[in-house]
Order: structure tokens, then C-alpha cells, then sequence
């Protein structure tokens, strides 16, 4: 397993300097809505330049040119919105299951006139079953999700072959052992990076030619799981969001 330190220092300049204008309107907006929306609970403007835009943006050079990617559970927008302010080559495709936060993350593409960025209101294990999802990404991207195990389950079947699953994690790295299996019947030849404690763990590809294990199948395990916690947990229908974005344009 490759290991190498994150420039976070080249970052934060970037953030302060050439983009700050986009980053302040982004934290602008994130703070405003968030007492209705339940966004973020770091609040503080120090916090939140570390611990979301600087963290998010230490994926920054990791992806090619104009490279197609996938974010799961985006929620306001963390790591996407960061790396799409320093990388507009890159095409987005935000998979988000709550139904306000992605009127928010609508909004910020929107207001920050991002382009090539789209925002899908469905879960995680729903669009790796999905054919037109599948397979179809250059990179998929995840931050404070799921465990990794959990993680490859839901990315490694969005990714092409030769592509890149990118998960950022805390410092406890003992998630990367644990998604041995899941990388190793999914991963085909797709490469798993973890961003934890401001390093880079970066795996060898999976070997083989194609998945072992159909995302379809994988979709369908994942939701009856969904479901079943949900019922025990008292959950029923999902709350519809009321709040029109857009009146705010």
C-alpha cells in the first residue's frame, strides 16, 4: 500500500487566494441555510475552512483532465463543491438521498454557476444498480458516509474499469483492512485511495477483468438492509422538503 503526505499548505492558499471569492459565498450560503436544512454542524469560520474546504480539497490533484466523477451521500456538498470551485474541468454527478439538501446543493450550482455538475435525489445502493450509473465514472468520490466495507459496496460499481474509488476518512486507517473482500470481489481493476489523518493510502488495483458480483444484486441487498433499519427503527416515508430554492434566485 502506497503511502504520501497531502500538500495541505498549497491548498489553503488556494482557497485564501486565487478562489476566495467562490469559498466565501459558499461558506455565506452553508451558514444561512444551515439552521433550517441541518447542513453541517461546524459553524465556526475556522472550522470550517479546515475541516471542509481544506479536507475536501485534498483530492484536488488526483483526478485527469475534464474526468467524469461521482459523489455518494453529497450531502451540503462536501468534497464536490470544494473541488469543483478549484477544478472546473471536472464533470459531477452528485447522488444525495435527502430531498432538501439536494435543493440546496441545486441552489449553490446555481448561485456559483457551476457547469457540468448535476444533483440526483436517490440513494447510494439504488444508482450502482442502475445501468445507466454503472460503470460510467472516471472516479467516485465519498466523505463521512459509511464504513469502507460499506463504502466499496456503494462506489466500486459506479467506477469504470481502470478507474478510482477516493474515500476520505478519519485518522482510524483499520477501515481499509476491513474493505478487503468488498474491493476484492467489486474492484475489478479499479483502484481504492483513503485520504485519513492528512495522508494518502493508495492500493494497488483489485485484480480481474470485470465485477464478480452484480451491482444490481448489491443494490438490492443494500436496500432490503435500508429498509429494515428504517422499520426498526420507526421510520416510514420519507419527509418531503417545501422550501423553493429557487424563489431565492
Amino acid at each position: 500500500m502506497e503511502k504520501q503526505e497531502i500538500d495541505v499548505q498549497e491548498n489553503l492558499l488556494l482557497i485564501r487566494g486565487e478562489y476566495r471569492e467562490k469559498f466565501e459565498a459558499f461558506r455565506a450560503y452553508l451558514l444561512e441555510f444551515n439552521g433550517r436544512y441541518n447542513l453541517t454542524a461546524i459553524t465556526e469560520e475556522k472550522d470550517v475552512l479546515y475541516k471542509h474546504f481544506v479536507d475536501s480539497a485534498a483530492a484536488r490533484g488526483l483526478f485527469s483532465n475534464g474526468a467524469s466523477v461521482a459523489e455518494i451521500g453529497s450531502g451540503a456538498g462536501f468534497p464536490s463543491v470544494p473541488l469543483k470551485i478549484l477544478r472546473e474541468d471536472l464533470s459531477f454527478t452528485l447522488f444525495e438521498s435527502v430531498g432538501k439538501k439536494c435543493d440546496f446543493l441545486r441552489f449553490i450550482v446555481d448561485k456559483l454557476d457551476f457547469k457540468e455538475m448535476h444533483i440526483c435525489n436517490m440513494r447510494a445502493e439504488d444508482a450502482a444498480g442502475e445501468e445507466k450509473y454503472r460503470e460510467k465514472f472516471d472516479y467516485a468520490v465519498a466523505r463521512a458516509v459509511a464504513r469502507m466495507n460499506i463504502l466499496s459496496e456503494y462506489c466500486l460499481p459506479l467506477v469504470k474499469k481502470g478507474g478510482e474509488f477516493i474515500a476520505y476518512k478519519s485518522a482510524d486507517v483499520s477501515e481499509i483492512y476491513e474493505a478487503k473482500h468488498a474491493e476484492k470481489e467489486l474492484g475489478g481493476s479499479r483502484r481504492v485511495s483513503v485520504f485519513a489523518a492528512g495522508r494518502l493510502w493508495r492500493t494497488m488495483p483489485c485484480r480481474g477483468e470485470k465485477n464478480q458480483a452484480d451491482a444490481g444484486e448489491i443494490s438490492a441487498r443494500k436496500r432490503q438492509r435500508t429498509q429494515a433499519a428504517s422499520l426498526k427503527n420507526g421510520y416510514g416515508k420519507q419527509r418531503k422538503t417545501t422550501e423553493n430554492f429557487a424563489s431565492r434566485a
